[in-house]
């Protein structure tokens, strides 16, 4: 159980002196009440494990843990050094430990210590025995030195990595979890690398989440290790997919492997696993969660279905199947048209197809039980028409449904625009249903947050929403692209969406790049090529207005290079836009 924390107040007379604020007020440059643990700026922001001091007396918790981290890499060094001579063993006492076992969790992740050997000068318990809990960085000191003198093999060649090397990859992971699609309950995950192996999230996930540690530690030493992870992920899938029970997790995996692939330019290999995600979960029936409770042929359906996942045991059990359906819906339709590829995501009006499952909620409301259960009705196809006649029936307005509803928006805009042909008859209602979409479109986008009204404490959602806005404007690009070469107003809206997106470019920190989505990048390719293709119509004389289109794709193209050094897929199209450009200069 986690200590409780007593706030310290600091008296509202007093006038803080310079350099006493935490971290993080400096760096937002909020007024800061000094109080500690945790200041009420931070309090409020539900901030407050993450307020830290800095007066110069000790280290912050974020110095020692990047101390930690490097110590262990250099540990992993040596370890997998071949000069490395081993130190004497000295075999202990077995019973000698029989007061620990007994007293110690099971779930301690380290096994029985009788199964290493260690030196004369070591003690076989790495973690003393006492009744007060060490914090988790003299843990890592004390399996540092531990390891040191036992004979550990290189720490990453066990099949399970020892708890202490999960949790720093986990820890390493989870501040990115949104950016590669992942929602999760991160209590639940962390708390899971204490159980028995056979309680665990399945090896599939977790490996699939240390590929990605090691994945965003590039270049470090770290890094070196992917090729490892990604191996044990892929073995870990048949197992996962003869057990019922870890259906979610194999579902994750898929995703999460799937956009490594993608973002790494291996194309083939992320469609694979883009469409193995989505038919499991059309197979398992995620599609239509909730469905089942309310339509008169609940029994009926049980009947047919082979497979069938077991009732949750809570809300948030419930609210992770939820998460992990549209975290597919989003990864295949928006990748589907990065890619020019049909979508394998099925929605359409046959009952066993059609998606009915409730819009995403935040992890907190399955928290607290406020869990929306659906109308069985469907969903996508509810939300165009609600949206294309602007009434207050649309629902799911947080920024986890708004990243579904505009991933929607993209590929229905690309859907329909790819319809187009000079041939169509006239009697056809292309146009009709194509000022239909675009005002469903422009409908949403009035509808999002402005940007420039993020407060400090939705810190969580800042990058949802930047690739909401970024896709809205791509969606609209998408819509209009068939028609810029000949239509002057479809040219014109393909413009200003193009200006949009470059300037939710413009509000990205040089930190922000570290978890922006790699799927942004599509939408800056979408807007750099709206600019080069201006570019190309533009007559000589118009040298100020040509000077203002080479700064917006110059902005576009300083970001697609800083991503691309994270993506590599985004490489390319640096490469060919910057030859464009120095060829028009």
């Amino acid at each position: 159980m986690a200590e409780k924390r007593t706030t310290v107040p600091v008296p509202s007379t007093s006038t803080l002196q310079r350099g006493k604020a935490c971290l993080r007020c400096r760096k937002r440059k909020m007024k800061c009440d000094g109080a500690k643990p945790a200041c009420q700026q931070c309090v409020r922001a539900k901030k407050g494990d993450g307020c830290e001091y800095d007066d110069g007396k000790g280290k912050t918790r974020t110095q020692l843990m990047r101390e930690h981290i490097a110590k262990l890499e250099l540990r992993i060094k040596e370890l997998e050094s071949t000069e490395v001579s081993s130190p004497p063993v000295t075999l202990f006492d077995p019973h000698a430990m029989s007061s620990y076992l007994s007293e110690s969790s099971s779930s301690s992740g380290h096994g029985s210590p009788g199964n290493f050997s260690v030196s004369a000068s070591a003690s076989p318990i790495p973690f003393p025995l006492d009744g007060e809990t060490p914090s988790w960085e003299d843990q890592w000191a004390s399996m540092a030195d531990f390891a040191a003198a036992s004979q550990v093999p290189d720490p990453f060649s066990a099949d399970d990595p020892p708890v202490e090397l999960a949790q720093m990859l986990l820890e390493i992971f989870l501040p990115h979890r949104h950016q590669c699609g992942l929602e999760i309950h991160v209590g639940r995950l962390r708390e899971s690398l204490n159980y028995p192996p056979s309680e665990r999230r399945h090896p599939v996930l977790m490996n699939a989440i240390y590929l990605w540690a090691c994945y965003l530690s590039r270049p470090t030493s770290l890094s070196e290790h992917e090729s490892l992870y990604l191996a044990r992920a892929l073995s870990a899938m048949n197992d996962a997919v003869a057990d019922p029970s870890k259906v979610i997790d194999l579902i994750q995996a898929s995703c999460l492997l799937s956009v490594y692939f993608l973002s790494n330019g291996r194309l083939l290999e992320g469609s694979y696993h883009s469409s193995a995600a989505s038919s499991l979960a059309i197979q398992w029936g995620l599609h239509q969660i909730g469905s089942s409770e309310i339509t008169s042929g609940a029994i009926m359906n049980e009947w047919d279905s082979t497979f069938r996942l077991d009732p949750p045991k809570d809300s948030i059990e419930q609210g992770e199947r939820i998460l992990a359906f549209w975290q597919i819906y989003d990864l295949d339709r928006c990748w589907s048209v990065a890619l020019q590829r049909p979508g394998m995501l099925p929605d359409n009006k046959h009952p066993r197809t059609t998606i009915t499952t409730p819009w995403p909620q935040s992890m907190a409301e399955y928290e607290a039980g406020d869990l929306d259960i659906g109308s069985g009705s469907p969903t996508i196809n509810a939300f165009f028409i609600h949206q294309a006649q602007a009434t207050p029936l649309v629902g799911g307005f947080n920024p986890a449904a708004l990243r579904v509803k505009v991933s929607a928006l993209l590929e229905g805009a690309n859907k329909l625009s790819q319809s187009w042909t000079p041939r169509l008859p006239t009697a056809c209602n292309f146009q009709d249903n194509f000022r239909l979409f675009e005002s469903t479109i422009t409908r949403f986008i009035t509808t999002l947050l402005p940007l420039h009204q993020l407060s400090p404490n939705m810190a969580d959602d800042k990058y949802t929403w930047y690739m909401i806005h970024s896709l809205a404007y791509a969606a609209m690009i998408r819509l209009h692209q068939p028609f810029i070469q000949d239509d002057q107003v479809s040219r014109d809206k393909s413009l200003q969406a193009a200006r949009s997106v470059t300037l939710v470019t413009k509000l990205l920190t040089e930190a922000d790049f570290e978890y922006l989505d790699p799927l942004i990048g599509h939408c800056w390719v979408s807007a750099a090529r709206i600019f080069v293709f201006e570019l190309a119509q533009m007559p000589m004389a118009s040298s100020w207005a040509s000077a203002e289109l080479r700064g917006e794709l110059a902005t576009l193209l300083y970001a697609l290079s800083k991503l691309s050094t994270k993506f590599p897929l985004l490489g390319y199209e640096v490469a060919k836009m910057q030859k464009i450009l120095d060829t028009a200069a």
